[in-house]
């Protein structure tokens, strides 16, 4: 007897689209309530529906994917994760746009070793992407830093209660402390303001 099959869909943020993975999904017949999408990075496997996904998954069953990016973008994690997938928990799994390594029971040897190799080459382009998104991230910070773009809050301006607590405080009169509690804030916050 067949299992049943189940979808994880992910976009690593809440901007991105989930249509086309969705669209793939209801293609194959697979039922709503079977259909698990996330909206979180893919660095690791730490994430609450992909953990949900994975409790329900039994032997027999069938795991499809959109791509082998989708799964995750950790080279080592994801081979990890597809063992344990397919030796452990006996799951089949189905990579839509990639269907050499799709795995079934009957696949013979041959299959086996030519869909692991396909695997490995996916896994080690989905982590090279990973690296090469966070590089582009820190030269674009870096660029920015370089043109004078702050980053962060604005800071709050310096309200005349301020500056009348500021001027108590270098007097003697009252604490950093004090003077921070009567701002709403901590006393090194007063403190940073002092120094701006």
């Amino acid at each position: 007897m067949s299992g049943k099959m189940i979808a994880y869909g992910r976009v690593s943020t809440k901007e991105q689209k989930l249509d086309r993975q969705l669209i793939a999904f209801r293609e194959l017949g697979i039922k709503p309530e079977y259909i698990f999408i996330e909206k979180q990075s893919g660095k690791d496997f730490n994430r609450p529906i992909y953990q949900k996904m994975k409790k329900i998954l039994k032997k027999g069953d069938t795991l499809v994917i959109k791509s082998i990016d989708r799964l995750g973008r950790n080279y080592e994690e994801i081979i990890e994760e597809w063992r344990y997938l397919t030796r452990e928990k006996e799951v089949n799994l189905r990579v839509i746009d990639t269907p050499l390594i799709n795995t079934s029971p009957d696949r013979d040897l041959m299959g086996t070793v030519f869909a692991d190799i396909i695997l490995q080459l996916q896994s080690a382009f989905a982590q090279a992407e990973r690296d090469n998104i966070k590089q582009r991230q820190a030269e674009g910070i870096a660029a920015a830093k370089n043109r004078g773009v702050k980053f962060g809050p604005k800071p709050r301006p310096l309200t005349k209660k301020f500056h009348i607590l500021k001027n108590e405080w270098e007097m003697g009169n009252i604490s950093a402390r004090e003077a921070g509690r009567r701002l709403g804030v901590c006393h090194k916050t007063f403190l940073k303001w002092v120094k701006r």
